[in-house]
This record gives structure tokens, C-alpha cells and sequence, in this order.
């Protein structure tokens, strides 16, 4: 601890402590140029919370500007009411199978095709017309106004008509709803059943004259082709006459051959003759073959049964009594005898027999192959007819074709032509009326609750739009977020605004949010290395008027609050922020004189806290601060006191601030939350790291998170004019030369 020594009150005895090495800190993350400075700007949750918490008014007020034209426009606005009609549509039916047992099937033409055709229809401008014309519209003042002629008038009430009809298809039907917007009810009603109406009759009339066309067309075509049908017919007529040609048994239609020529027909009947003339003949051959070769039988004669009875009768005698005699005994020779001699008459009675069926068999054969043989050569003489008249049938089948073929198409035109007919009827309408309009009720233009909903959620965006333009624009450092994200440090504190107007008093309240907010940052400088708080820390800014002075002079405060002696050096000599009334004290003297660093350190009324500050104000700052003699300063004063703060000059603009870094353990930046550009900022740190400072985090100064802040371009480094920020007076009258805090200007 430091306290006053006997050899007067510029003398101060030091009891110095030596300190602990600072350990290395790695940065949270890589930092490259302003460009590439993480993720802050991206759009987030948080981002757009914090975006709405600090532009609120302004998002209120885009809302409330939303919220009132949106009422605005309700008031304006003329009162509309709609009619709505419904029909049905029926998609015609095609034939997809047909055949001669009239039998068929039939498949729907329901396709978004139809439909959307169909939709196409009713809001096509010649409906619109139509119903204009129905409904006479043109004479209504209430459509077309004053008016002027005739056709000007339908023009306008076909206008009319057409942008107030709506027709959508209901989901998963073929029901269609048709809608009319006007500002008389009555009117709309009367013009949404006018449109259903002219819709079916349009579609009817449509269906008619495409019948009609058709009825027309096939009657030509049918005239047509009953000429060549005729044509044809006596040109066949005439070809036959001229070549003898006699066709019989030729069917309708049918190509006619040589079987159905009259010569034709007597070969084919001569034909026929001789083959069944060819197989009786053949049969009596047969028979006679057969009675020639079975001659000598026995069974040939029917005068041969009787016999042949009594010889089974008598060779049953026999051998019963061959049981009893021998062969040899004279009965049964005698009856031996009898039966040989019956059977020789047997023979003889079937040779007799035999002789005359093979005589008459012999006349049958030979009748049979002499009528085969006329027939035959009846047959060879056609054939030879029916050949050349093949050669003279050529021609003849030429035109039977054109004639069948002249025909075919008379019959499907003429059955056409009746299908048409029917068709041409009413039949089933493409399009029928399930619910008519109604008269509306009450309007459903404007809708207040729509248009207020519609207004708020405007203004939200809008609002909304505009904040995260301006807060794009305005690129400041303003929250915690932004250090860690743009600036890449860490953020060790945000201290509020002063309730005073001059900060310096309130710290002096250990229970204000300033104070707190400052003991705070302390305590966390206490873990940003791992030996502890660093030894000497210097605490600067991007420019002027952030708080950096305050800051230092606060964080040296806290310090002696944690038990630390601590030494505040005032580097700013170019516009320095303590001031002691006394020019051969300070800095500037220190480092230009051999003097000791007691002889320039002022006790100060807080205990533990000692100053020095920045003296007469030299020619060059940066050349003292890069000499030998401050590196020598510092460490004397890091060996006797715990520790060092040093208030140094803004970044930006000028070389003090680099070259303090580089001789000391630790650098704070203190960046005033709202009014520090994001590029200066970077561009500061830049500066710095380029030096090679040891970067340890940040302050947000004037830091209110649920405050919205305001932006500014404006930036000058006129740093050096004779300002002062802060001033420090010293009474004469105590001799201790304690130092004590009289005014505060801007910081």
C-alpha cells in the first residue's frame, strides 16, 4: 500500500507489490476486415426482437398510420353487395363402343378441360353482351350513368357485366358459383340469375346451330353419293346386258362369282350330278365284284335253307347214335348217305341262284358307268363356258365393288343423318340452375374488421421494414450482440447513463448504477487472463466523447474497492481530462527530466488511488510515448503499485493509442453504445492489432437496452484542440495534494 512520507507532500513512499505475469488470451474468434464481421447483421430472432424493442415508436406509429388509413378507406369507400347463383354443369356424353345390336357405351366428358372451357364462357365479353342486351342495361341510368348513344351504352353495360362476375368451380363438383358485385342489391341479383340464364340459352343455341351445320353438311353428302350409287348401279346394268351376263343367288352386297353366273350354275348342278351318278356307279361295281367272287357259296340261294335245316337235323341223329353204333353199322351208313346227298343239293341250288344275281348286278354296273360318262362330258363342255365367262366377269366385279361400296356409304350417311336429327332435339342442356340468386342482405364491401387487420398488418410491416432499414443504416455498436459478433471481443460491461449531469459525482455514490456497473466491469477484468486482472491496462476509445476517461477513472476507483493500490497515468497529452493547476507536475515532465516517478504521482481523495497526470502539453506525444524512458516508467510503476491504468487518446487519427498498446499487458475498449460507427470500430481495432495489443474486451458506455438510439454521420479527428472533457482541479490549500473532481463537460 502507498501512503505519505515524512520528507514532504510531493513525497510519496511506496511499499511496492511485485506483480503477476499476464497470461496470454487467445481471441474468441479470427477478425478480419469490416466486411466479414460474423454474423451480426444476419437476420435472427434476436436481431428482430432487438430491432422492435429499440425502433418501437417508430413500428407504433407505422401501425397506427396503417390502423387509420385503414379506417379511412372504410369510410370511403361506397358500399358493395354480391348476389351469388349456382349451377350445374353436365358434361356431354361420348360414344366410345357401339355395335349392330345397337348395344353401346357411353363415357362422360368431365375434364378440366370442360370445365375450365365452361369458366372461360362466363366471363367471356359476348355473354356480357347477351346479358346486357336481355336485361336491357343500356337504358339503366344506374349502369351506364347519363349516357349517350345506343352502342356507347351497351359497351358500358357489357363492362359492367364483365368486371362484376366472378365464377368459381366448388371443389370437388361439377357445382359452379356465379357471383355479381354491384352497389344496389337488387341489381346484383337481377344481373347474376340474368348471367345463369343467358348461359344455358347460349350453350342450347350454340348446340342447335352446330346440329343444324351438321344436318346441312350429310344432306349434301348424301345427295352426293346417291348420284354415284345410281351411276354405278346402271353402269353394272349395262356391262351385264352387253355380255350375256346372267347373275343368280348373288346377296346383296356380296361380290358376285362364277357359281352365281347361269352357266355357272348348270356346272355346279351338273357337278353334283355326276358325283353322285360317280358313287352309285361305283357301289354296283362293288356289289358285282362281290357277287362274281362269292359264286360257289352256299349261302347265295334262299331255296337252300330247307335243306340245310334237315342236314343239322339229321347230323344230330348221327352223332347221338355214334354214342351207340359204330360208323360202320349199316343205319348209321344209310343215314351218313342222306346227309351227303343233301348236301350236294344245297350246292347245286346256290350255283343256280348265284349264276342269276351276278346277271343282274352286271346290268346295274354297266348303267351306272354309261350315265357317269354323259355326265362327264356334260360337265367338260361347262367348264370350258364357265372359264371364258371369268375372263368377261373382270369388268363385271369392277363395278359391283364401286356399286357395294356407293352404297355402304349412302346407309351410314342416311343413318347419320338420323342420328343428327334426334340429337338436334334439346336432349339434356350442358348446364342447368341449382340455386338462383337472392337479393343480398346487407353489404359485404368495405369489411371494417378486414380492413383494420389488413391496415395493422401493413403498418407492422412497414414499420417493421423501416426499422431494419434504418437500423442497417445506422450501423452502430449498440449491444453486447454486436461486440461479441462484430467486433469479435469480449464484452465485459455496459454502464447505464448518469442520473447527474456530471458522471464524476454520482461515483461517488458506491450504491449507483454507474458505480455498480463499473465495479462490475472490474470484477470481470478480474477473468479475462489467468493470473487475474493485468498490470497495466490501458483504456481508450475510437474518438473523442465515448467515456473513456470516466471509464479509466471509474475502473481505477472500482480497482481500490477489490483491495488493489492503483496508479492512473493520464496519457492524453494532447487534450489531457485531469487537470491539477500545477505545470511541473505530470507525464510529459516525467518523461522529459530524470525526475523520479514519486515526484509526479498526486494522491488522490479516494483511498488507494493515486494519479498522474498528463503535464505540459509537448510538441510531439507519440515520440515520448515510443521512447525508452515510458517502457522504463511503466514497469517502475507495475513494480510498486498492483496496478496501472492508463487513459490514453482516441484511436483513430492518431499514433499515441498504438503505441501505448504496445507496452502494455492489456487493452480496454470503451465504445459509446448507439454512436460509434461499426466500420470505425473495426477500423480502431484494426489499428490495434496491427501494433500488436494484447485485446481483452469492452465497454458499451451510455448502454440502455430497452432505449432506442438515435445515428449520426458525423466524425472529425480534430483531435488537439483545447477542449477540456474532464477536469480534475487541485486545491492549493491541502497539503496533500489530494486531487479532487470539480466539473464534467461533455463526457
Amino acid at each position: 500500500m502507498a501512503s505519505t512520507g515524512a520528507d514532504g507532500p510531493n513525497t510519496l513512499t511506496v511499499e511496492p507489490e511485485r506483480g503477476r505475469p499476464l497470461a496470454p488470451v487467445t481471441p474468441a474468434g479470427s477478425y478480419g476486415s469490416y466486411g466479414n464481421t460474423g454474423s451480426g447483421r444476419e437476420l435472427s430472432l434476436s436481431l428482430l426482437w432487438r430491432v422492435a424493442v429499440e425502433w418501437r415508436w417508430l413500428i407504433l406509429a407505422a401501425i397506427g398510420t396503417g390502423i387509420a388509413g385503414a379506417v379511412l378507406v372504410t369510410l370511403l369507400t361506397p358500399l358493395k353487395y354480391r348476389s351469388t347463383a349456382s349451377i350445374e354443369l353436365n358434361p356431354p356424353d361420348v360414344e366410345i363402343l357401339d355395335d349392330k345390336t345397337g348395344g353401346g357405351r357411353k363415357a362422360s366428358a368431365s375434364s378440366a378441360t370442360f370445365i375450365g372451357t365452361q369458366l372461360g364462357l362466363l366471363g367471356s365479353r359476348a355473354l356480357a353482351e347477351r346479358v346486357a342486351q336481355d336485361l336491357n342495361l343500356a337504358s339503366d341510368p344506374a349502369v351506364v350513368g347519363k349516357g349517350s348513344d345506343r352502342e356507347t351504352n351497351t359497351k358500358i353495360a357489357a363492362n359492367f357485366v364483365e368486371s362484376g362476375t366472378q365464377a368459381r368451380l366448388q371443389p370437388q363438383s361439377d357445382l359452379v358459383s356465379i357471383s355479381f358485385v354491384a352497389r344496389d342489391p337488387q341489381l346484383a341479383a337481377k344481373v347474376v340469375n340474368g348471367i345463369a340464364d343467358a348461359f344455358i340459352a347460349t350453350n342450347l343455341e350454340r348446340r342447335y346451330q352446330s346440329s343444324s351445320y351438321a344436318r346441312d353438311f350429310l344432306q349434301k353428302q348424301i345427295t352426293n353419293t346417291r348420284r354415284d350409287l345410281e351411276k354405278s348401279e346402271r353402269q353394272i346394268v349395262a356391262y351385264a346386258q352387253a355380255q350375256n351376263l346372267i347373275t343368280t343367288g348373288a346377296a346383296v352386297g356380296e361380290t358376285s362369282g362364277d357359281t352365281n353366273s347361269l352357266t355357272g350354275s348348270t356346272l355346279v348342278a351338273l357337278n353334283n350330278a355326276l358325283a353322285t351318278t360317280q358313287a352309285r356307279r361305283i357301289a354296283a361295281e362293288q356289289r358285282y365284284r362281290e357277287a362274281m367272287m362269292g359264286g360257289a357259296s352256299t349261302e347265295g340261294s334262299a331255296n337252300a335253307g330247307p335243306l340245310r335245316a334237315q342236314i343239322a337235323s339229321l347230323n344230330a341223329e348221327y352223332q347221338q347214335k355214334l354214342q351207340t353204333f359204330r360208323p360202320d353199322y349199316p343205319d348209321m351208313v344209310a343215314l351218313r348217305a342222306r346227309i351227303d346227298a343233301l348236301r350236294a343239293a344245297v350246292v347245286s341250288e346256290t350255283r343256280t341262284t348265284n349264276a342269276d344275281r351276278a346277271g343282274s348286278l352286271r346290268q346295274d354296273f354297266q348303267a351306272a358307268r354309261a350315265e357317269e360318262d354323259r355326265l362327264r362330258a356334260q360337265v367338260a363342255g361347262l367348264s370350258h363356258s364357265v372359264l371364258d365367262q371369268r375372263g368377261r366377269r373382270i369388268q363385271y366385279n369392277i363395278l359391283q365393288r364401286d356399286v357395294d361400296t356407293n352404297r355402304t356409304l349412302y346407309d351410314a350417311l342416311l343413318q347419320r343423318y338420323k342420328e343428327v336429327g334426334v340429337a338436334g332435339g334439346v336432349g339434356t342442356a350442358v348446364a342447368s340452375v341449382v340455386d338462383r340468386g337472392l337479393v343480398p342482405g346487407g353489404a359485404f364491401s368495405p369489411n371494417l374488421y378486414l380492413n383494420l387487420l389488413i391496415g395493422f398488418a401493413l403498418g407492422l410491416l412497414a414499420g417493421m421494414l423501416a426499422a431494419i432499414a434504418l437500423e442497417f443504416i445506422n450501423d452502430t455498436i449498440k449491444s453486447p450482440d454486436d461486440v461479441r459478433d462484430k467486433l469479435h471481443l469480449a464484452f465485459l460491461g455496459g454502464i447505464p447513463n448518469a442520473k447527474d449531469a456530471k458522471p464524476i459525482e454520482e461515483l461517488k455514490n458506491v450504491l449507483s448504477p454507474v458505480t455498480e456497473a463499473y465495479l462490475s466491469t472490474a470484477t470481470a477484468m478480474q477473468f479475462v487472463t489467468e493470473g487475474g486482472a493485468p498490470k497495466t491496462l490501458l483504456v481508450t476509445s475510437t474518438r473523442p466523447a465515448e467515456g473513456k476517461s470516466t471509464s479509466a477513472w471509474a475502473l481505477a476507483q472500482s480497482f481500490t474497492r477489490l483491495g488493489k493500490t492503483v496508479l492512473m497515468i493520464d496519457a492524453d497529452m494532447r487534450r489531457p481530462a485531469f487537470v491539477t493547476g500545477h505545470d511541473d507536475v505530470g507525464l510529459s515532465h516525467l518523461l522529459t527530466n530524470t525526475s523520479s516517478l514519486s515526484e509526479h504521482v498526486l494522491r488522490t481523495d479516494v483511498e488507494g488511488l493515486w494519479i498522474m497526470p498528463s503535464g505540459t502539453i509537448p510538441p510531439s506525444p507519440p515520440e515520448l510515448i515510443a521512447s525508452a524512458r515510458f517502457a522504463s516508467l511503466l514497469a517502475d510503476a507495475a513494480a510498486t503499485f498492483d496496478m496501472v491504468v492508463i487513459d490514453g487518446p482516441p484511436i483513430l487519427g492518431l499514433a499515441d493509442a498504438p503505441l501505448l498498446s504496445t507496452t502494455v499487458q492489456a487493452t480496454l475498449m470503451v465504445v459509446e453504445s448507439g454512436r460509434t460507427r461499426t466500420r470505425a470500430a473495426v477500423e480502431a481495432q484494426n489499428r490495434l492489432r496491427t501494433a500488436g495489443a494484447h485485446m481483452v474486451g469492452a465497454i458499451l458506455t451510455r448502454y440502455q437496452p430497452q432505449a432506442a438510439y438515435g445515428y449520426g454521420y458525423g466524425y472529425g479527428y480534430g483531435y488537439g484542440q483545447n477542449k477540456d472533457q474532464y477536469r480534475y482541479v487541485a486545491d492549493d490549500n491541502d497539503k496533500k495534494r489530494r486531487i479532487l473532481l470539480t466539473t464534467h463537460d461533455e463526457d
